[in-house]
């Protein structure tokens, strides 16, 4: 552990090209106590390190002194693909592995090159899920990324909403989606996709496998993502909406849905209204996502769904217009 921590310090001092005490001690985690005996390591060892006491002081390296320590091991160089996610690298187990592979990036960048990677990093993050959107909890994550690392059958127990169920599955690949992980798997032949929250157990199975040489991630999770969508949109509603307002259908519609009723739409009538057809998983779901739209949206059919955005609506009127 100590050994690994000199080397990001010696990395730090010479991306940087110097940095207080307290710097140090806050990007490594540790105390500032902690820095000085590091440093004094480095120096025995024969580094060219030293400190300034003092108002702009700190610990640098001598001027031209660079580390040959630049190589990026495997697992930092798979890491360095996430490097706009941070929180994605944390969430499989890679977080301080990516920080020493992005200090190793640094110390080998020249320095105008290095100063332009830590601007672009000061200015610019990446955050994933939507507004409102709380992370799930993953505690087997790390587990099952590290399966997938190195081809290793797992064991997992998975929750569903009535029970848990035991599968032994072959790990092909983790999906981000919307701040959401999802495992995609092998089971038996078939390849399927897990919630990775709804994991409770993971374990290696102590058996390895081989990857099937045409499965392509990618393409796997396009076309399932787009098969679930549909398959989920088993009902129908015949619906008038006000040309001027069929953009509020996004508020809370799926996006799948959404395409699908826009490509249904008919050109706008005398009235500015258009004929369009809104699928949804059910009808009760369906006039949920309807009803923000208000006196801009009518159904048309089916008769069920027409009767209960009536009764809905009529439940609202009561609520505040009460009889005198």
């Amino acid at each position: 552990m100590r050994a690994s921590r000199l080397v990001q310090l010696l990395l730090l001092l010479q991306a940087k090209g110097g940095a207080t005490a307290t710097e140090l001690a806050r990007e490594l985690e540790v105390s500032v106590r902690t820095v000085y005996r590091d440093v004094e390591a480095l120096s025995a060892a024969g580094v060219p390190v030293y400190s300034e006491p003092g108002r702009g002081g700190g610990v640098r390296l001598i001027d031209g002194y660079r580390t040959r320590l630049t190589g990026l091991t495997s697992d930092e160089a798979d890491a360095v693909l996430l490097a706009g996610l941070p929180g994605a690298a944390a969430d499989l187990g890679l977080g301080t592995v990516l920080a020493t592979a992005q200090l190793k990036m640094l110390a080998a960048l020249p320095p105008e090159l290095r100063g332009r990677a830590t601007r672009i990093a000061e200015r610019v993050h990446i955050d994933m899920p939507g507004w409102f959107h709380r992370p799930d909890d993953t505690p087997t994550l790390a587990a099952v990324a590290d399966a997938l690392w190195h081809d290793r059958r797992l064991a997992i127990s998975y929750r569903r909403r009535d029970k848990t169920v035991e599968r032994t599955v072959d790990p092909l690949g983790l999906v981000m989606k919307a701040g959401t992980w999802y495992l995609v798997a092998r089971e038996g032949t078939d390849i399927r996709s897990y919630r990775a929250s709804r994991i409770t157990a993971a374990e290696p199975t102590g058996e390895s496998f081989t990857r099937p040489a045409d499965f392509e991630l990618t393409a796997h999770w396009s076309a399932a993502a787009d098969d679930f969508a549909r398959a989920i949109l088993r009902v129908r509603a015949r619906c008038r909406v006000s040309a001027d307002h069929v953009g509020l259908l996004r508020l809370m519609n799926d996006p799948a849905a959404v395409r699908d009723a826009l490509a249904s739409a008919s050109p706008p009538d005398d009235t500015g209204w258009v004929d369009i057809t809104i699928p949804g998983e059910s009808y009760e779901i369906l006039a949920h996502a309807l009803l923000p739209l208000g006196e801009h949206l009518e159904v048309l059919d089916p008769p069920e769904l027409r009767s209960a955005m009536a009764t809905t609506a009529a439940a609202m009127h009561a609520r505040y217009h009460p009889p005198v």
